[in-house]
């Protein structure tokens, strides 16, 4: 079987290759390196491929600021979304994106946007995330969530947490207030509220929705236990945020409430440093939505960044390359928000929709579907 060729990155003067069973790079003559980049863009009809799912256009200079964010993948089928709920959605988005680019355009760090950001998308009942979140096997609702500070590596995160009214915020004081990375469960919520974040009753994520799809889901579950694949409304579900501010700093955050009917103390991706949630200024931030057990299997975050860094790729060939193939052939759905520190954002999925949309100065959508 010949030999792949997966990437090539020109300035770099380097290719990437695969063949059975491994993948390596190779480092070619400047002058080859420079015709192939000729053949290449003269393939595209001289320009660089069009961007996939709604990016935005390539930058080579950074803007003052870029903010993507993502409210979960494997969304309601098209046909079975009505014009009223795909406008409410869309009014959310908006609003978050409003909020955090409030932040940036004032000078505010990138963590503070994807503070507001995610406490605003936390508080709405149409995601899984604070509240309607989705509940756990014996009725309960429980949060993971975490954040990333790309400016200086630091991280924070909670998981399984039930009472802390915004797990993002506990999320950002372990970071900042604490010698740890990740806090689960009641001693979370005790350092909750040693350090003054406000708690809640369970009862105050709950929600008629989730409620409903609890029963369905063990309905379907009986006489079949947890063997079987969660349906796709049961796995998926995540909100998240990448920000640049006007220093170049780039941060990144994720907050969910899991999966439905999950039991025995089930950890997705979203609190795990690597797999849900990366950011690194010098390179790239990510936050992930989808099936939890894959994306810490293959640490997609942290790959898509580490693909850029050592194989020379841009944003979008190794968050497009890590979605669309290393997570399909492992049999994994769901997607990923990115941002470099050019400003450049991609946005790739391999479910039916992602709920996402994207601001930089002059520029903003929102979006739900491919189309």
């Amino acid at each position: 079987m010949k030999n792949e060729i997966l990437t090539f990155n020109g300035k770099f003067n380097k290719i990437c290759f695969r063949e059975p069973g491994k993948t390596f790079m190779k480092k070619i003559n400047p002058s080859i390196a420079a015709l192939l980049l000729h053949l290449l863009l003269s393939a595209c009809g001289g320009k660089h491929p069009e961007p996939a799912e709604n990016t935005p256009a390539i930058t080579t200079e950074r803007p003052a600021y870029a903010l993507v964010i993502h409210g979960g993948a494997g969304t309601l089928l098209k046909s079975e979304i009505t014009a009223e709920q795909e406008a409410e959605y869309l009014q959310v988005l908006n609003a978050a994106l409003d909020a955090g680019e409030k932040v940036l355009q004032e000078g505010g760090s990138a963590m503070s946007a994807v503070e507001k950001v995610i406490v605003l998308l936390e508080d709405s009942p149409l995601f899984n995330a604070g509240v309607g979140a989705v509940f756990t096997h014996d009725g309960q609702v429980e949060h993971d969530a975490s954040v990333m500070d790309g400016a200086n590596g630091k991280a924070g995160a909670i998981t399984g947490v039930r009472t802390i009214r915004n797990p993002i915020r506990a999320a950002i004081a372990v970071m900042e207030q604490s010698v740890h990375v990740l806090l689960s469960g009641r001693g979370a919520e005790q350092f909750a509220r040693s350090v003054g974040l406000d708690t809640v009753p369970n009862s105050h994520f709950h929600t008629g929705k989730r409620r409903q799809a609890l029963e369905k889901a063990k309905a379907a579950e009986a006489g079949t236990g947890l063997l079987s694949r969660p349906p796709v409304d049961e796995k998926f579900g995540t909100v998240g945020c990448v920000a640049l501010d006007k220093s170049g700093n780039i941060a990144a955050g994720t907050s969910t409430g899991g999966m439905t009917n999950k039991r025995w103390g089930r950890v997705g991706d979203s609190p795990i440093i690597g797999a849900g949630t990366w950011a690194d200024s010098e390179f790239c931030g990510i936050s992930c939505t989808g099936h939890g057990e894959f994306f810490i299997r293959h640490a997609v975050a942290h790959d898509v960044a580490a693909r850029m860094e050592y194989l020379g790729e841009s944003l979008e060939e190794a968050a497009g390359f890590v979605v669309h193939h290393k997570l399909v052939e492992a049999g994994g759905e769901g997607g990923l928000i990115a941002l470099d520190n050019n400003g450049n954002i991609t946005m790739p999925f391999n479910s039916e929709g992602m709920y996402r949309g994207y601001a930089r100065p002059g520029e903003r959508k929102v979006m739900i579907y491919k189309d």
